[in-house]
């Protein structure tokens, strides 16, 4: 089971971001159902990636470029969730470049830890 939550966990970053994506420009397009359709289905990849990613963590046993990538990841899902919702509302304004920035580095630095690129 432990083996099967890596290919859980990698393959669930890529459809999350693929799904993230496609939510925003559906609600930029105010096709509001489908954007809420899938708002629903990104918010399930967030649990499995959180769940797969805490059974990731005990397998290696807490190190501690892992227990880091995790906290960005949760930084990283606070942001497309923001980003999300406040879009949604219309009360994103000034906000959108910071929770964009977030975005952007919290995601690059979590894929260069993921990937054993940055290592400490």
């Amino acid at each position: 089971m432990v083996e099967a939550m890596y290919p859980a966990h990698k393959d669930s970053w890529y459809v999350l971001l693929i799904l993230f994506f496609v939510a925003y420009f559906l609600l930029k397009a105010n096709k509001h159902k489908a954007a809420k359709i899938l708002h629903m289905i990104v918010r399930l990849f967030y649990v499995i990636m959180i769940f797969s990613g805490v059974i990731r963590l005990t397998v290696w046993n807490f190190e501690i470029t892992y227990v880091v990538k995790g906290i960005l990841a949760i930084v990283l899902i606070y942001a497309m969730e923001m980003i999300l919702v406040r879009t949604k509302k219309g009360t994103i304004g000034t906000k959108a470049p910071m929770y964009w920035g977030l975005f952007v580095i919290s995601l690059v630095v979590v894929l260069l830890l993921g990937l054993r690129i940055i290592t400490f």
